[in-house]
Parts: C-alpha cells; sequence; structure tokens
C-alpha cells in the first residue's frame, strides 16, 4: 500500500470518526463551522454537497501543504422534504411517526481537498432507508434516550436497541455520515489509497453484508 498524507477530518461526527478509522488512515480532526441553512429551492443532492465542500475549504487555511482535507454533510429526506436535526423531543416524536413504516432518502455529500493545489473534489451517495413499523412504546423509549436529537431525521441507524431500519439495500456506513466506499473512490483519484481492507472492516463492524461495495470500489 502507498503511504496516505494525514488526512483532516473537518468533522466532529463521532460516526465519522469511528467510520474514518477503518481505512487505516492517519488522520486529524479540525471541525468546521459554517452556516449549513438549506438555500431556496436548493435540492438534496445539491445541497449535501455543497455543504461538504464548504467544510473542507473553511478549515483550509488552518492546514498545511501535503494534508488532504475531508468534509461531508447527510441529510434525511422525507416525500423532496429535508429533515434536518430536530430542534426537540416534540419534533423528535413527530419525525419519527412520519417515517415510520414508510421509505426514505439519506444523502450524504463527501468532499475531498487537498492542500498542495487546492483540487477539489466531491460525490453524493444516495441511500434508499425503509423503516420498520416500531411501536409507539418503543419510539418513546428511544426518544427519551436523548439519541435522535442530535440526528438528522431524528434517529441513528446504528442504535443497538431501537433498530428502526429492516431490509436495507444500500450503504450502511453512509446513513450513518461517511459511505467509506464512496470515499476510497473519491481519495484514489487523487492518488490516496486505504491502508486496510475498508470494506471487509466496515461490513464488520457494522455487521452488515453490504451488497454494492464492489461495485463501487471497482
Amino acid at each position: 500500500m502507498n503511504k496516505a498524507p494525514i488526512l483532516i477530518l473537518a468533522s466532529n461526527s463521532p460516526r465519522r470518526r469511528e467510520l474514518l478509522a477503518l481505512g487505516g488512515w492517519a488522520f486529524h480532526l479540525d471541525v468546521a463551522d459554517i452556516n449549513e441553512d438549506v438555500r431556496p429551492g436548493e435540492e438534496p443532492a445539491v445541497y449535501v454537497e455543497r455543504l461538504a465542500r464548504e467544510k473542507a475549504q473553511a478549515v483550509l487555511p488552518r492546514c498545511r501543504p501535503g494534508q488532504v482535507i475531508l468534509g461531508a454533510d447527510t441529510t434525511v429526506v422525507l416525500d423532496g422534504e429535508i429533515l434536518g436535526k430536530p430542534a426537540d423531543i416534540a419534533e423528535a416524536r413527530t419525525m419519527l411517526i412520519r417515517l415510520r413504516g414508510r421509505s426514505h432518502q439519506v444523502y450524504t455529500g463527501i468532499a475531498a481537498l487537498r492542500t498542495a493545489d487546492q483540487a477539489l473534489l466531491s460525490n453524493v451517495c444516495l441511500t434508499q432507508v425503509p423503516m420498520r413499523a416500531y411501536s409507539d412504546a418503543e419510539m418513546d423509549a428511544y426518544i427519551a434516550s436523548g439519541d435522535p436529537l442530535d440526528k438528522a431525521g431524528a434517529y441513528g441507524i446504528q442504535h443497538p436497541d431501537f433498530q428502526p431500519v429492516v431490509d436495507m439495500r444500500g450503504c450502511y456506513a453512509s446513513v450513518m455520515g461517511l459511505p467509506l466506499c464512496h470515499l476510497a473512490a473519491l481519495l484514489r483519484r487523487l492518488e490516496i489509497h486505504p491502508q486496510a481492507d475498508i470494506a471487509a472492516n466496515c461490513q464488520a463492524r457494522l455487521n452488515y453484508a453490504c451488497p454494492i461495495f464492489r461495485s463501487i470500489l471497482d
């Protein structure tokens, strides 16, 4: 494997840190602080890709030549409406009721910015997410845990007790916030390669038999 440069993850998400570590890359954190409001008429794919690029660009002045900055943004979309993080418990409950027993879309934008020449690459991963028909009691117990309040759409796919998603056929890691195979394909264009078996590590860590990794990596 080629020795990769140090990556800079422009995110404070513990889920993104966990996922990025599965690639064996050395990375540091430098959290981007940007306005994440949706622009009027902005489509979800355009929105998340724009934010991913802006997050990477926001930390560029603090980075050194030879580093590569990674930005990412994830949003949940139901019936064409972007669902951000709930403002409170009441909004979390409303979102979870709307999502229950239905499929929605999760868009994750990723960006890689090479500091040496400011080459900026980006992409978007779209995943169809079918939710199970969880009961009111299950939903209320999950809300009481506090987990929904910092997550787009008011749920975490990886939550061990709630487990809101069934029979998904797309990128599990993307719904968590960082589509690893898509990121590996993007970094490959900058001649940066994983330092570990990214697909095997991801599937083992998430306990998920991914049906799409070969098509993305190939």
